[in-house]
């Protein structure tokens, strides 16, 4: 049975494949076939997954179906993986951060995540364009551009606007940039990404999926590149809330089945104010129309929410995270310096980098491929690179920022009595919650009438709330609007 690869999610497939109406190899042979047309044009992918050998595995993931031998809700589901997450050589693709530097890097076992989704049966069909080391090399980088794997553009928007500012209307936005690409224009039904602060969230509203980034530190990181170890965590991406769900019931070990599930019950939900939660114009131009349409859509949909019978209070007010020490960039540096690149390297057994330093080196070294025009700077490389903090010191600074932004949050959660935090997907709502290390998660709203470019919603909880979140975004889809699908 043939299905639309734009529309349809892994909570269908599954079902088609319980009723025998599919099988894992047809499934994959349809996405590869949507990668084979738009891959060209999009440039999502950093390394497909070689096609016999994954068809391969399609088909040992068939058979166990078949002797009833399942591995988990999600068996025989593809999935792509954002190329931070490392994968044995044996599978045929590589893991890179987008750098050249990791070109031919050797990994003989799996990272903990990558093992937990194919413990569970899922099947990984590429890994995903992203920023170069998630934008730690220049600033003003454009999110989804990396040297080894170009740009990735929206399917939505297609080519880029010529001097695009970097979270432009026409700009994917955010390190995760292939991932959310790869589910919108239907390469896989799921994807994994991670987020420093907005890597998640930017390219999944700007995709129109639902997507979770839970609570820093809850999963184990090895053979993961991570940006840093304060403010980074992994997470899905998906075309619907049910998706989302189970996936992250698949990596967090626990089941999120509340007997609340499908209603507003326990739920209260405070919207900030979207004429001041917005996107800067240092970073996005406004065209005619394009604010104006973005927070009358916001308002529709608050009111929506009321009407269905939605807790809510709108608008509520917030601190800009201007308020926060301003600590970000040095606890990066000490992180990707000292604990993040040493961990990423451990997980290759070959290996042509040993330090940040050597990859600066190797990038000057080979400049014509590792820093071509216009990206030719490495400023935030070589700032990583300088850095001198002592671990004592900056652990203090951590805890400075962690306390401050969460009494932000909480404050606000107890004063306005609301368990969720809504702003729009292109405001700075995730800086707070990257500080607090506190989950988030997106939703979608509509699309620009100026260029189809999704727009959509940041939600923010306390740590360990997932479920709070989870909840949420199963019933706002059936209050929504069906998330925008590109044409192609």
């Amino acid at each position: 049975m043939t299905f639309n690869v734009l529309t349809t999610n892994a909570v269908d497939l599954q079902r088609l494949l319980e009723d025998n109406m599919t099988t894992s190899a047809q499934i994959v042979e349809e996405y590869l076939a949507q990668i084979d047309r738009y891959e060209p044009a999009l440039n999502a992918l950093i390394s497909p997954a070689p096609r016999e050998q994954v068809l391969e595995i399609a088909k040992s993931r068939d058979e166990e179906r078949q002797k009833r031998q399942i591995r988990g809700p999600f068996h025989g589901i593809p999935i792509i993986l954002k190329d931070s997450f490392v994968t044995a050589s044996e599978l045929g693709m590589s893991t890179t951060a987008g750098s050249y530097a990791f070109v031919g890097a050797k990994a003989s076992k799996n990272g903990a995540i990558t093992q937990r989704l194919i413990d569970a049966g899922l099947i990984i069909l590429g890994k995903a364009n992203m920023t170069e080391f998630a934008g730690m090399k220049m600033t003003m980088m454009m999110p989804g551009w990396s040297a080894h794997g170009g740009q990735t553009l929206s399917p939505y928007v297609g080519k880029m606007e010529d001097n695009e500012k970097i979270l432009g209307h026409s700009a994917p936005g955010g390190s995760s940039t292939g991932s959310a690409v790869a589910v919108a224009a239907g390469f896989s039904p799921l994807a994994m990404a991670t987020e420093t602060v907005g890597s998640i969230v930017t390219p999944s509203t700007r995709a129109g999926l639902y997507a979770l980034k839970p609570t820093t530190g809850l999963q184990d990181t090895t053979g993961l590149y991570t940006m840093t170890e304060f403010f980074d965590s992994p997470g899905p991406m998906a075309k619907s809330a049910a998706d989302v769900r189970v996936l992250s019931e698949i990596l967090l070990g626990r089941l999120f089945n509340s007997p609340q599930l499908g209603s507003w019950e326990g739920l209260s939900v405070g919207f900030l104010d979207p004429k001041v939660w917005s996107m800067s114009p240092d970073f996005c131009t406004q065209f005619e129309g394009t604010a104006e349409q973005m927070v009358d859509e916001y308002e529709e949909t608050v009111s929506a929410l009321q009407s269905r019978g939605c807790p809510l209070k709108y608008p509520i007010h917030c601190k800009d995270p201007s308020v926060l020490p301003s600590t970000i960039l040095p606890i990066a540096y000490w992180d990707f310096k000292n604990v993040c690149i040493p961990r990423f390297i451990r997980s290759f057994h070959e290996c042509s980098v040993a330090s940040v330093a050597d990859i600066v080196n190797f990038n000057k070294e080979n400049s014509e491929k590792a820093l071509p025009a216009p990206f030719i700077e490495q400023n935030d490389l070589e700032g990583a690179m300088n850095t001198i903090e002592k671990k004592e010191k900056i652990d203090e600074l951590k805890q400075e920022l962690r306390k401050a932004a969460r009494a932000i949050l909480d404050d606000l959660f107890d004063k306005e009595n609301v368990n969720i935090l809504a702003a729009p997907g292109d405001s700075p709502l995730c800086v707070h919650a990257s500080a607090a290390g506190y989950p988030v998660a997106t939703v979608p709203i509509g699309q620009l009438r100026y260029n189809d470019r999704p727009f959509g919603l940041c939600l923010v909880v306390r740590a360990d709330e997932e479920e709070t979140l989870l909840r949420f975004m199963g019933v706002y889809e059936k209050v929504a609007k069906p998330r925008p699908v590109p044409k192609f």
